[in-house]
């Protein structure tokens, strides 16, 4: 993890900055965090309530974007990421939408799943991935980051504004109704209801303004065991077996037509 980047971090327990030492970091209240074999660091408070993504469904999840299924939603976020400073991406999973949104910036991936930040830590050379529950305070510095990614995340408005600069934006995706049309019906998957659009605005009131936002909507064809990625990957994979979901995916189609539909909306932090 590059220097810069640790400069972003903050303590979990008390808040205070983290430095390196060694193959450590530390603050000054000398709570210590030792940085895992595969690069990241667990800057958990306590014991998360939060279940992460296990390995099965993060290679899913890896599998499914490296072939590029959901370029044109990493593409939308990249475009909407304008303002400087560091990006932090809350519930980044393996990284990939902010390693490509990222340019020269630097970028801090923050998840719950060790499994995903295992992958995080290496999807960039400017980015570092951290272990974190997005609803506890996040282990970043007050008032550090340019701009905060939320991708099919959890959102806690509170302390998503508090590690913003003045005037640094927000850039939230959160599926829409339709999304994932062609599986959803046919596999029995969890649906998005039509008030995710309200919550959203629910949440972020007081905290952010709205600037924009845009619908991203993109057919999709895929092979079985594409469709077998996309619904491992995901919170349908709570709710099935692998062999029940290979039961009804071979009874589909091939390739399976499917529709992408998520919303991108863009916020900047109030005063």
């Amino acid at each position: 993890m590059l220097d810069e980047v640790v400069e972003v971090l903050a303590c979990p327990h008390c808040g205070l900055d983290l430095g390196r030492s060694g193959n450590s970091l530390r603050c000054s209240s000398n709570h210590v965090f030792d940085f895992a074999r595969q690069g990241y660091v667990s800057l958990l408070s306590g014991r998360s309530k939060v279940v992460g993504d296990t390995a099965e469904m993060v290679a899913a999840r890896a599998g499914f974007l490296e072939a590029g299924h959901y370029d044109p939603i990493a593409d939308a976020v990249a475009e909407a990421v304008t303002a400087g400073g560091p990006v932090v991406d809350i519930g980044a999973g393996t990284g990939f939408y902010l390693a490509r949104a990222l340019g020269d910036r630097l970028g801090v991936a923050l998840d719950v799943s060790k499994y995903a930040c295992r992958r995080a830590a290496k999807a960039h050379p400017r980015m570092g991935a951290a272990v974190a529950d997005a609803w506890q305070p996040l282990p970043v510095r007050t008032g550090v980051a340019g701009t905060v990614l939320n991708v099919f995340a959890p959102r806690n408005a509170p302390e998503m504004r508090r590690i913003l600069r003045p005037g640094g934006e927000l850039v939230v995706v959160i599926p829409n109704s339709g999304h994932l049309t062609g599986l959803v019906d046919h596999l029995g998957l969890l649906n998005v209801d039509d008030a995710k659009q309200t919550r959203l605005a629910d949440q972020l009131a007081g905290h952010f303004d709205a600037l924009d936002r845009r619908t991203v909507e993109f057919p999709l064809d895929l092979t079985h065991a594409e469709a077998r990625e996309a619904v491992a990957m995901g919170p349908s994979a709570w709710h099935t077996t692998p062999e029940a979901l290979d039961a009804k995916i071979a009874a589909l189609p091939s390739p399976v037509s499917a529709t992408a539909s998520v919303t991108l909306a863009r916020y900047r932090r109030t005063t």
